[in-house]
C-alpha cells in the first residue's frame, strides 16, 4: 500500500487524465529505477511507491474506489509483476519498448532508452570533461518518414481491432462478467497494418544509425554515477517521443593513488636519516607537485596531510586532501663505513650494540671476531 496519497506520489491532480497519469509514472519510474540508481535504497523504495500508486490510478475500478472511499487494500504490493494495470507491460515499455502497451492508438510508440559506458581517469574526475561518445541508435527512416510505408504513405487501419490495438473478450465467472483486453494479434497492438512496406527500413519505420553524442561530465564523479541525456535514445514512431540515453561512469584505477570519496591516499619512502632528522621533499600530486614537510622523528606508518590536493565533491566545494603514509626504508646492504657509523650511533644513543655485521663482508666478520 502506498505510504502517501497516490495522486501526491505521482504529482498529478485528482482530475488527471489516464495519459497524464501514465506520463507522470513513466517520468518518475525512469528517474528512480534501480538500474539508474544502483545501491540507492531510498530510490528503490521510491520506485516501489511510484509503482504502487500507478497500480491504483491506472485501474479505473481501483481509482474509483480510492476516490470514493480511500481504499487500497487489494492493490498488489508490486504492480510491475501483478499482471494488472501498470504491470509488466509498462516495465517493458519503459526499458525495452517491446510491449503492446507501449503502442498507443494510431500506432504511436515511444523510443527505447539506451545505455552507454564511459571510463575516466582521476585527472578527468578532478577537472570534469566534455566527451563525444558514439552510440548505435534507431532513427526515423528518411525514405518513409517513419511510417514504414513505401513512399511515406500512411498505414492502414487494422480491420481486426478497428485501430484500437487491443481486442476484448467477455467471460462469465463466479464473480460476474469479466472483460479482458489483449493486444491485437493481427497488428501486434499498433492499431494499423502495412501492406506495402518501405524497402529501406522493411516496414519498421526506423533504421540503425551511428550517432555521436556530446556529453558534459562534472568533476567529482565516482564509479556507478549515471548521467541522463534526454532524447538521445531511439526515435519514437508515429509521434512517439524519443527515448533517453543513460551514460554509466567507470573510474579507472590509478597506480599512484587510492581513492575514498574526495580523499586520495598514497605513500612515500623515507631514508632513516630523513625520518630521524626531518626533511622537505616534493611529491607528484594529481595535478601539480606537492611540497611536504617531514618532521624529525617521524615513525613508519604515520601519515601526513596535503590539504586540498585530493578531489572535489560532485556538486562543487573544497577539494579533499591527499593523505601520505610514511614508510622508512631499511637498506638491504651496508658497507664497512656504514656499519661503523651505525654501531657508533647505537653506542652514543645508549642502545645495545648489534652483534651482526649486516652484509658488510670483511668488516662484519672482524667485529664478530673482536667481540
Amino acid at each position: 500500500m502506498p505510504k502517501a496519497d497516490p495522486y501526491d506520489v505521482l504529482g498529478v491532480p485528482r482530475d488527471a487524465s489516464a495519459d497524464e497519469i501514465k506520463s507522470a509514472y513513466r517520468r518518475l519510474a525512469r528517474r528512480y529505477h534501480p538500474d539508474v540508481n544502483p545501491n540507492d535504497h531510498e530510490a528503490e523504495d521510491k520506485f516501489k511507491e511510484i509503482g504502487e500508486a500507478y497500480g491504483i490510478l491506472s485501474d479505473p475500478e481501483k481509482r474509483q474506489r480510492f476516490d470514493q472511499y480511500g481504499l487500497t487494500e487489494d492493490v498488489p504490493q508490486d504492480p510491475f509483476f501483478a499482471g494488472g494495470g501498470g504491470g509488466i507491460g509498462d516495465l517493458f515499455e519503459m526499458f525495452f519498448g517491446s510491449s503492446a502497451n507501449s503502442r498507443h492508438r494510431g500506432g504511436a510508440r515511444n523510443g527505447d532508452d539506451l545505455r552507454a559506458d564511459i571510463t575516466l581517469n582521476l585527472g578527468e574526475v578532478l577537472t570534469g570533461v566534455h566527451r563525444d561518445i558514439e552510440v548505435d541508435r534507431l532513427a526515423e527512416c528518411g525514405s518513409c518518414n517513419g511510417s514504414g510505408v513505401e513512399g511515406g504513405g500512411k498505414p492502414e487501419v487494422c480491420p481486426t481491432c478497428k485501430g484500437q490495438g487491443q481486442v476484448s473478450t467477455i467471460r462469465q465467472t463466479i464473480l460476474g462478467t469479466v472483460r479482458t483486453s489483449i493486444p491485437c494479434s493481427n497488428c501486434r497492438g499498433t492499431g494499423s497494418i502495412i501492406t506495402n512496406p518501405c524497402k529501406t527500413c522493411r516496414g519498421r519505420g526506423l533504421v540503425t544509425e551511428h550517432a555521436r553524442v556530446a556529453i558534459s561530465i562534472p568533476a567529482g564523479v565516482e564509479s556507478g554515477v549515471t548521467l541522463h541525456v534526454a532524447g538521445q535514445g531511439n526515435d519514437g514512431l508515429a509521434g512517439g517521443r524519443p527515448g533517453d540515453l543513460y551514460v554509466v561512469i567507470e573510474v579507472a584505477p590509478d597506480q599512484r593513488f587510492q581513492r575514498q570519496g574526495t580523499t586520495l591516499f598514497t605513500h612515500v619512502d623515507l631514508t632513516f636519516a630523513q625520518a630521524a632528522l626531518g626533511d622537505t621533499m616534493s611529491l607528484e600530486g594529481l595535478d601539480e607537485t606537492v611540497s611536504i614537510e617531514i618532521p624529525a622523528g617521524i615513525q613508519p606508518g604515520e601519515r601526513l596531510n596535503a590539504k586540498g590536493a585530493g578531489l572535489p565533491p560532485l556538486h562543487g566545494g573544497r577539494r579533499g586532501d591527499l593523505v601520505i603514509a610514511v614508510n622508512v626504508k631499511i637498506p638491504k646492504k651496508v658497507n664497512e663505513a656504514q656499519v661503523k657509523l651505525i654501531r657508533e650511533l647505537a653506542e652514543v644513543s645508549g642502545e645495545q650494540i648489534p652483534s651482526g655485521g649486516g652484509n658488510s663482508g670483511i668488516l662484519g666478520g672482524f667485529f664478530k671476531r673482536k667481540k
